[in-house]
C-alpha cells in the first residue's frame, strides 16, 4: 500500500507539471507536446485524485498539498476542455438548410503514404459524395491509384511528394486562380485556390500540412508555427468567405492554433460540438484533433463527423458547410488583443534556419 501511495504522489506531481509545462512559450519540441494529451491529462488527474484521497487514511502536509493541486488542477483542465464540449455554445451556427447552391462538401484525409488501402476511400468518397476532398501525405503512387475519380473531380491541383508532405486536391466545383506555395520550408507544399460554388459566388480555400515538432521531424515548432500564421495574415486580408483545412501537425485547443483563429477570425466548428479526435486512429487512448476545418464567419454548419479509418493512422473528417451571410449576426467571432498581435509578429518574423 505504501508503494501504490508512493506512486500516486509522484504520478500526481507529474501530471500537475505536465499541465503546466505549455504555459512556457518555448518553441521546442518538448514543451509543445504537451498541449496535445489534453484529455488525457483530465482523465489520469481524476483517477489519481480519487485514488490518492481513497488509498491515504491518515494526511500529511505534502499530502494535503498534492491533492489540493490536483484538485484545482482537474478544474483549470475542465475548464479548457469545455468549449468542446456538447455543454458550450456552438462558435459556428447550425445551418438552416442542409442543401443548395451554397452548399460546400469537404473530405480531409491523412492517407499515411505507405498505406496500401486505397479502395477503403474510393468507397469513402462514393458515400460521402463531397464537393473537394484534400488528401495529404500523399506520393506519386496515390495520386495513380485515385487518378480514377477525375471523371466525377475534374478540377484538381496535385503536389504528389515522397518525403510525406504530398497533397491531392480533386473537385467538383471549378476552381479558380489556384496555386501551390511553399510559404515557410521549400519541401513543404500548400494550396491556394478560389472555388466557384454552385450559386457563382467565389470562396478562398487553404490547404496545409505543416510539419510537426518532433523530434524525428524537426525538434521546433517555429516552421509550423510560421506557416499557420502567415495563412491567418492572408485569410483576414482575403476579400472572399474563406475556408482552411488540413493536418496542421497541432491540436484544436493549442496557444498557436487559438492565436490562428483569433488573427484570421476565422471559426472551429468543434467548438460546442465534440473533440472529434483524428488522430491517432490506432491507440484509443492517444487521439488528439489535428485535422482541421476553420471558416469565415459568414459560414453556417450542416454537418461534421469523424469517418472510419480507412488503414491510415488518421480518421478522415467530413464537414458539411452553407455559404450564409446572414450567420455573421449570429457567430461568435475571435478577436485578436495587443499581446495576441504581438505575439502573432514574433513568430511571423522568426528565423526558421
Amino acid at each position: 500500500m505504501e508503494l501504490l501511495q508512493d506512486c500516486l504522489f509522484y504520478f500526481g506531481i507529474f501530471i500537475i507539471i505536465a499541465s503546466l509545462i505549455p504555459f512556457i512559450r518555448h518553441d521546442f519540441w518538448i514543451f509543445r507536446v504537451f498541449e496535445y494529451p489534453r484529455l488525457q491529462k483530465l482523465t489520469l488527474n481524476f483517477v489519481v485524485l480519487i485514488l490518492y484521497l481513497s488509498t491515504y487514511t491518515l494526511f500529511e502536509a505534502k499530502d494535503y498539498i498534492v491533492s489540493g493541486l490536483l484538485l484545482i488542477n482537474l478544474i483549470y483542465l475542465c475548464w479548457l476542455i469545455f468549449p468542446f464540449t456538447a455543454l458550450a455554445k456552438n462558435q459556428i451556427v447550425q445551418s438552416v438548410k442542409t442543401a443548395g447552391d451554397r452548399n460546400i462538401k469537404l473530405l480531409i484525409a491523412n492517407v499515411f503514404q505507405d498505406n496500401r488501402q486505397q479502395e477503403e476511400y474510393h468507397e469513402l468518397i462514393s458515400r460521402c459524395s463531397p464537393d473537394l476532398i484534400l488528401m495529404v501525405e500523399t506520393n506519386q503512387w496515390w495520386q495513380d491509384k485515385m487518378d480514377s475519380i477525375g471523371d466525377i473531380y475534374p478540377y484538381q491541383i496535385k503536389v504528389p511528394l515522397e518525403n510525406t508532405y504530398g497533397m491531392l486536391l480533386y473537385a467538383k466545383l471549378e476552381l479558380v486562380d489556384g496555386s501551390v506555395r511553399y510559404l515557410v520550408e521549400d519541401d513543404i507544399p500548400s494550396i491556394e485556390v478560389k472555388v466557384k460554388l454552385d450559386s457563382g459566388e467565389l470562396i478562398k480555400l487553404f490547404c496545409l500540412h505543416p510539419r510537426p515538432p518532433v523530434p524525428q521531424e524537426n525538434p521546433r515548432s517555429t516552421e509550423r508555427d510560421k506557416e499557420i500564421l502567415l495563412v491567418a495574415k492572408k485569410a483576414k486580408e482575403s476579400e472572399f468567405p474563406v475556408i482552411v483545412i488540413g493536418d496542421l501537425n497541432d491540436v484544436a485547443w493549442s496557444y498557436t492554433t487559438e492565436l490562428f483563429s483569433k488573427i484570421s477570425e476565422l471559426l472551429d466548428p468543434r467548438k460546442g460540438r465534440g473533440f472529434f479526435n483524428s488522430f491517432n486512429a490506432k491507440y484509443f487512448f492517444l487521439r488528439f484533433p489535428l485535422d482541421h476545418v476553420f471558416c469565415s464567419a459568414d459560414f453556417s454548419l450542416t454537418h461534421i463527423e469523424r469517418m472510419k479509418s480507412c488503414g491510415s493512422d488518421h480518421f478522415p473528417m467530413f464537414i458539411n458547410l452553407q455559404y450564409d451571410p446572414k450567420a455573421l449576426i449570429e457567430n461568435e467571432i475571435p478577436e485578436a488583443d495587443a499581446e495576441d498581435i504581438e505575439t502573432f509578429k514574433e513568430k511571423v518574423t522568426a528565423s526558421v534556419d
